[in-house]
């Protein structure tokens, strides 16, 4: 207690070590999590041709923007093949409020499955369904009627294009809320869904990206309108045997209409890990060096406070305390520094998981899971338990080797 405030800075420098090994190792496991059950029971993803990655980022996760779309006509040409059993098909570019709207059919809440083969489930309302009588019908994601609270039939007006504070906004067709869906855990939370003929109607009065002027049509017009999509972002895809996947993504990328590229979700997924994989590891070993500092320092201020304590060490020889009680009261010493830099780090990393969840969640899919300390991290914290009493022999040794004699002598 003599010492707490220089030995509160080195267990604050152990936390924080602790604090930056678990967040990136979380982050690291939370994320390939999230990402892999974000989708599932979809074989391919057929879009414009470009890299894979990029495809499944934009298409499944709403990070990023497309190079290009997809003719309507294409889509349903591919769609006939008579491997394939079913097709959803995506249309992006508008947002509400941020949050990235997309168009699909109905087929969308039948097919989509997340997580473990599960389904769309809604907590209020209906799905809608397709054709220009449903044209004005959103169903919303769970943090999207969490965070702007909305509830069933309040109305909404969405944006053209995804920078909220740049977009030109749909103010005069204005939709519905139909449905809000079950949280999920996947971009689907964050997601405003209506189906494709909505994104038609919206546009109907635009031209290259802006509003024609002087010229609008009313929300009761639109359905006098061929309401049919001219072109799509992307589309996933069902077959009825896993066994015809690599012959039916032949079949797309040497579709002869337009370039088109069809990615099998898991492969994309594996090539961002592998691409990732180098980040991740300069991110542990930062971790690492800091750990390294943090226990360099635990060694320096308890060699230090040796030469204070050599007199009280003596007396303790003194009174018939063997030198190996002594070292063992040193290392002790360290381990306790050690367990309260471990505690206060992992106390750090949860109260980071909970406040900073939602943004991840919000801005790049990743759910976080909440948990004290997790299965996975007892080794990392055994490892920094270990790495403390390795610290604390050095200094063990010296007093081991601290006679009585110069314990006791006056020293210049």
């Amino acid at each position: 207690m003599n010492r707490r405030y220089t030995l509160s800075l080195v267990v604050f420098v152990i936390a924080i070590s602790c604090t930056l090994l678990l967040t990136v190792e979380r982050v690291r496991q939370d994320a390939r999590t999230s990402f892999s059950q974000s989708i599932a029971g979809t074989d391919l993803i057929i879009g414009a041709r470009t890299s894979p990655i990029q495809l499944m980022l934009y298409s499944v996760f709403r990070i990023g923007d497309a190079s290009n779309n997809i003719r309507w006509e294409s889509y349903q040409s591919i769609a006939r093949h008579p491997a394939i059993a079913w097709t959803v098909p995506i249309s992006l570019g508008d947002s509400h409020r941020g949050f990235p709207v997309l168009g699909t059919s109905a087929a969308y809440f039948e097919h989509l499955r997340y997580g473990q083969q599960q389904k769309l489930r809604l907590r209020a309302g209906s799905f809608f369904q397709d054709g220009a009588d449903h044209v004005f019908g959103a169903v919303i994601g769970a943090e999207i009627a969490n965070q702007l609270n909305y509830q069933i039939n309040d109305e909404i007006t969405l944006s053209h294009g995804m920078d909220a504070q740049q977009a030109l906004e749909h103010a005069d067709k204005a939709f519905r809320v139909i449905g809000i869906l079950e949280r999920t855990g996947t971009p689907v939370d964050r997601t405003v869904h209506v189906n494709l003929q909505a994104i038609e109607a919206l546009h109907l009065d635009w031209q290259a990206g802006a509003p024609i002027p002087q010229f609008s049509i009313a929300a009761e017009h639109v359905r006098k309108f061929d309401l049919e999509p001219q072109q799509i972002t992307a589309a996933l895809i069902g077959l009825k045997k896993r066994s015809a996947v690599f012959r039916v993504q032949r079949s797309v990328n040497n579709f002869g209409e337009e370039a088109l590229l069809a990615v099998i979700p898991g492969v994309a997924l594996d090539e961002l890990w592998q691409m990732l994989s180098q980040v991740e590891q300069l991110l542990l070993g930062i971790a690492a060096l800091v750990g390294l500092i943090s226990f360099c320092s635990l060694i320096a201020v308890i060699s230090a406070s040796l030469n204070e304590r050599r007199r009280e060490l003596a007396i303790l020889r003194a009174v018939g305390a063997s030198p190996v009680h002594i070292a063992t009261l040193l290392l002790v010493e360290s381990a306790m520094l050690s367990l309260l830099g471990i505690a206060f780090g992992v106390l750090l990393v949860d109260l980071l998981s909970l406040l900073g969840s939602a943004h991840l969640q919000n801005h790049f899919g990743i759910s976080l899971r909440l948990s004290l300390i997790r299965s996975s991290e007892i080794g990392s914290l055994a490892l920094l338990l270990g790495a403390g009493l390795l610290a604390g022999m050095i200094p063990a040794w010296r007093a081991y080797r601290y006679t009585l004699n110069d314990g006791l002598s006056n020293r210049l």
